[in-house]
């Protein structure tokens, strides 16, 4: 006689992807129909603000995925916003995300839907959070888009003006003319700032148009530039644009008229005096075209790129310079049709920057394997951080982190999976654009995030770590990876821990929260690798 119960059990069974587990009702279905678990609350908030959602995922559209992760910031403001504006300012003072928009984001929506408390703490953080013109121009579009301006938004954007020194404020004016469709004549005459500073008033004067007396010093230097333009200089005067930027160290180029652009002088006198870092990363293709990519001038320009002060002063996120790095190897821009012929030692100097802006990283000193997904929904789809270079996709940029680690542990395997094992011609001692030219020459697949762990059972490998970057899209296999890792320390005897490395700003993980030997780490910043390597290590749980 047939026992139908004959098929139910509770003690050593395994789930396959696109069943929920039993008795685990915490698991949620991801996009692509697998069953996985919820990241909510922080933990969902730090992914959005790291990770963005400009190019949306493989399996949603921009448009939506943007939908989505706002209405969880708003609701989190309306219910959290205190704690949201501390876990901003987290974020942003200390360069965790690569582009500010969605910090700036979701300080928007704490001053349109918090509470008074809230306003309070996102007012008193707003100069930290919001600490260039181009930050507060995107800012104000936010604040446009949400409810518009209230006292509170009106109070923070004056006191961004009145709380600035002079000198500070008149390079921000000067730097930062316009953006987002908006300029700093439109945000005075909204916001009416006030301050007995006989200074500050010139410079509002000076930023509306209006007839000034006596400007502080970088908006004399504006002027000094625009009278050298007007006066029609040509060959041998355009060097008075190098003479100006030499008698005043720290102009920024925006400050100069076009013309001044494309002399090489000026360009060697902006680098002799040390022009911000980000600057220097996306001028490269112009002062490759001007020949300034060889001789004195290129060794101050790979001592700059390579200076890990600089770096970390200037919050160059490891993102950016990614971006630079691909793109400058390219020798082509993806948008209109300017080309330049790559300085192998500028793309070795970028290759070089990207792993140091990462710091000191101590070794966790484990077997580590590392998975990368290199399934469908990690490599058919591009970030787009910064609109000026050419997007990188999650499974290119897995990689890259997954780099430094491979550059810091002494025992590690490197595996590619999608819906099976696969072997990475990757090394940590072969240049970072040829690693990733090797994963976007592979063919893509379903998804099984189990692999990891189920190849190492298979084939009898130790390992103390499992770190697995991916989008946690899974459904394709036969058992949960949850479930697989805990086969893997039964088989085994070795308390195995799994680090899943979220590459998109969605809500699912593969990491079991009630399992104290998982980890899921929101983003791809410079903590990443010492948070994995100091996880493995066993410092903190």
């Amino acid at each position: 006689m047939n026992d139908a119960l004959s098929n139910f059990r509770m003690r050593n069974t395994v789930t396959g992807q696109m069943e929920q587990v039993l008795g685990r009702d915490d698991q949620v279905e991801n996009n692509a129909g697998g069953f996985v678990f919820e990241v909510a609350g922080e933990d969902r908030i730090k992914r959005f603000l790291t990770l963005g959602t400009d190019g949306g995922t493989y399996y949603q559209k921009e448009r939506e995925h943007t939908q989505q992760n706002a209405l969880v910031v708003i609701d989190f403001a309306k219910n959290h916003g205190a704690r949201l504006v501390e876990i901003i300012a987290d974020i942003s003072v200390s360069g965790r995300a690569p582009r500010q928009n969605p910090s700036l984001f979701a300080l928007a929506a704490v001053f349109a839907f918090g509470d008074s408390e809230a306003k309070v703490a996102a007012k008193m953080a707003f100069n930290s959070i919001v600490r260039t013109g181009t930050h507060l121009f995107i800012f104000v579009k936010y604040t446009e888009q949400l409810r518009g301006w209230g006292r509170s938004v009106k109070n923070a954007v004056a006191g961004w003006y009145t709380a600035k020194e002079t000198r500070d404020l008149s390079y921000q004016l000067i730097k930062y003319r316009q953006r987002e469709n908006w300029t700093h004549r439109d945000v005075l005459r909204t916001v009416h700032p006030k301050t007995d500073d006989t200074d500050k008033r010139a410079l509002f004067d000076f930023a509306c148009g209006r007839e000034a007396s006596v400007l502080p010093e970088w908006t004399q230097v504006y002027e000094a530039a625009q009278a050298i333009g007007k006066a029609g200089l040509k060959g041998k005067g355009l060097t008075a644009y190098a003479n100006l930027i030499r008698e005043y160290p720290g102009l920024p180029w925006e400050a100069l008229p076009d013309e001044a652009l494309n002399v090489p002088e000026t360009w060697e006198a902006l680098i002799d005096a040390g022009m911000p870092i980000t600057a220097l990363t996306r001028q490269l293709p112009r002062l490759t075209n001007l020949g300034l990519t060889s001789g004195i001038i290129l060794a101050r320009i790979t001592e700059q790129l390579t200076d890990e002060d600089k770096l970390r002063k200037g919050r160059v996120h490891p993102v950016k310079l990614l971006y630079a790095l691909k793109t400058y190897a390219s020798g082509k821009s993806l948008k209109g049709s300017t080309t330049w012929r790559p300085s192998s030692k500028i793309t070795d100097a970028l290759d070089q920057a990207f792993y140091t802006s990462f710091g000191t990283v101590e070794p966790a000193g484990k077997r580590t394997l590392i998975g990368m997904d290199v399934s469908g929904s990690m490599g058919s789809w591009g970030w787009n951080y910064d609109q000026q270079v050419s997007p990188i996709t999650p499974a290119e940029g897995a990689m890259a982190m997954a780099m430094v680690t491979l550059a810091t542990e002494p025992s590690f395997e490197l595996m590619g999976f999608a819906d099976t094992f696969r072997h990475l011609d990757i090394s940590p001692r072969r240049r970072l654009d040829d690693n990733l030219a090797t994963i976007r020459g592979m063919s893509f697949g379903t998804t099984d995030c189990s692999l990891p762990m189920t190849w190492a059972l298979q084939t009898g490998a130790e390992f103390d770590t499992f770190a697995v970057y991916t989008d946690c899209e899974t459904w394709a296999g036969r058992i949960q990876p949850f479930e697989a890792l805990r086969q893997y320390r039964q088989a085994t005897g070795i308390d195995a821990k799994l680090i899943v490395v979220g590459m998109t700003a969605t809500e699912f993980t593969i990491a079991d929260p009630r399992d104290p030997g998982m980890l899921d780490v929101a983003g791809f910043d410079s903590d990443t690798p010492s948070v994995i390597s100091g996880f493995s290590r066993g410092d903190y749980s």
